[in-house]
């Protein structure tokens, strides 16, 4: 039987606020445990929250990001369950009337597919705290830091058929919220969280079948491993004759497994009632078009731009936009080299491969937009082979300076005279006699691969340095005369 995977995501989006969403609490990184919760997330007697105006303001920036509706009249329910790191016993949300209504993005896939995603709502809610466990032996310790940090909460309809999709629509996701600088996107220190609804079904078939959850997944290779899991998981039980139990279930990234964490809840569950300390909150038109005005450039607006402006072919700009920093990196280092289309090569290739090997995000990055610009004009001039500008590329990285000095300390410029390129390919046809005859005597289609071998020897004589453009225009009229 050919099976269909269908997914749904819900994302909880920890917005930049510098406070936290009923309280004056920080909601700084790193604090040592229990130093960042006061009465109110704590819900001590007395204690009555107050919304932070600048989540409104962010949620509204979110949903006007992603073609939704604005809700006018937005509502905090409570919602009801027992958590140890949820002191309250229960968690400030929305359910029937949240801030973001029905929305949707557009996915450019490969292959130049496009997938659109439709967005059910987006909500606010506050986050519980943390359980940890690595440092208390047979307990639980709690850090309290998290509870009250202000969230988004973004749900999907079922729209994703594959890992790849839904991939595609978390990176798409967290490039829009960077972008909008409402969220720092660090989802090592749990930024962006990933709850994935999973379920297959028979190909063809238009009822949905039973779904599970796995949930607070932090990186985007995670959610892969973890959907592709889930998916043969579900098949097998299936094909075994068995039934798939409506749960909620975690990965381990580190083992690669799955496990089953509870039965999955259904809203009724949680008893949801009216916040009796939170009015509704009323937000106009007026309201709306000043967050609009102050929106930055979006990402599929930069691509455009990008495409149109630096001539950048539209996948090139997709993956250079998909990051703002990178964006940022690319722009101010063709300021300087003018050199668009190379700019992106390296950033792409040869920086990202060294960004990726030393975990760095590009704004992080000792390879400054000068210094690369540096190297990106002395191979646009010729001083710099491809081959040679990557060894420089490595000294860069070293921190052993730019490429002008790097260049003149090693001697690695590259050789364009046409005199000592003539004196390198007299000694290798000299050295290479039946070659040189067995290329000359060789069909016309076949000298090409012939010609490699010389090449390759003029190269390696030249240690590299040899201008190929230069190389290969001699090398024929001496191998063709």
């Amino acid at each position: 039987m050919q099976w269909e995977t269908v997914i749904g995501l819900e994302v909880h989006v920890q917005l930049a606020t510098k406070t936290k969403i009923f309280s004056g609490a920080s909601t700084a990184f790193g604090a040592e445990p229990n130093t960042q919760a006061c009465a109110v997330d704590l819900a001590l007697p007395g204690t009555l929250p107050v919304a932070n105006e600048q989540a409104f303001r962010f949620a509204t920036m979110f949903g006007l990001a992603v073609n939704a509706e604005i809700g006018k009249r937005s509502v905090f329910e409570r919602k009801n369950y027992f958590y140890p790191d949820l002191p309250k016993g229960y968690q400030t949300t929305q359910l029937a009337e949240p801030i973001v209504g029905a929305g949707f993005v557009d996915l450019e896939l490969e292959g130049g597919r496009t997938k659109r995603v439709r967005i059910h709502h987006a909500h606010l809610e506050e986050d519980a705290g943390k359980s940890l466990h690595e440092d208390f032996a047979g307990m639980s310790g709690i850090d309290l830091n998290r509870a009250g940090t202000p969230l988004i909460e973004v749900v999907t309809e079922p729209d994703m058929r594959s890992a790849e999709e839904a991939v595609a629509f978390a990176k798409k996701l967290h490039s829009i919220v960077t972008s909008l600088e409402i969220c720092d996107g660090e989802m090592s220190q749990g930024s962006m969280r990933f709850d994935v609804n999973i379920s297959v079904r028979p190909k063809g078939q238009e009822k949905l079948g039973t779904r599970t959850e796995t949930k607070n997944l932090n990186s985007f290779k995670f959610m892969e491993e973890a959907i592709a899991l889930e998916v043969e998981r579900q098949i097998d039980v299936l094909e075994d004759g068995g039934k798939i139990k409506q749960e909620t279930r975690l990965y381990n990234g580190d083992t690669k497994k799955a496990r089953s964490m509870r039965s999955k809840e259904d809203s009724n569950d949680y008893r949801y009632f009216p916040c009796p300390d939170l009015l509704p909150v009323i937000i106009d038109d007026e309201y709306i078009e000043s967050v609009r005005k102050q929106m930055p450039e979006l990402p599929e607006a930069k691509r455009a731009r990008f495409v149109e402006q630096y001539g950048l072919s539209d996948y090139d700009a997709g993956q250079i936009t998909m990051d703002k920093f990178a964006a940022a990196y690319f722009e101010a280092a063709t300021k300087i080299s003018g050199e668009a289309k190379l700019t992106a090569n390296w950033i792409m290739a040869d920086l990202g491969a060294y960004l990726n090997r030393t975990e760095q995000r590009i704004d992080q990055s000792p390879v400054t937009p000068e210094l690369l610009s540096g190297l990106v004009v002395r191979i646009k001039d010729g001083t710099l082979s491809s081959k040679i500008a990557k060894q420089v590329f490595e000294a860069i990285t070293n921190g052993e300076g730019d490429a002008d000095t790097i260049i003149e300390t090693k001697g690695l410029k590259q050789v364009s005279d046409t005199g000592a390129l003539e004196k390198i390919i007299d000694d290798i046809l000299a050295a290479n006699v039946a070659q040189v005859e067995g290329y000359r005597a060789a069909a016309e289609d076949k000298r090409a691969k012939m010609l490699g071998f010389f090449v390759g020897q003029a190269m390696k004589a030249s240690k590299g340095q040899a201008n190929p453009q230069a190389l290969n225009e001699l090398l024929l009229k001496k191998l063709n005369s």
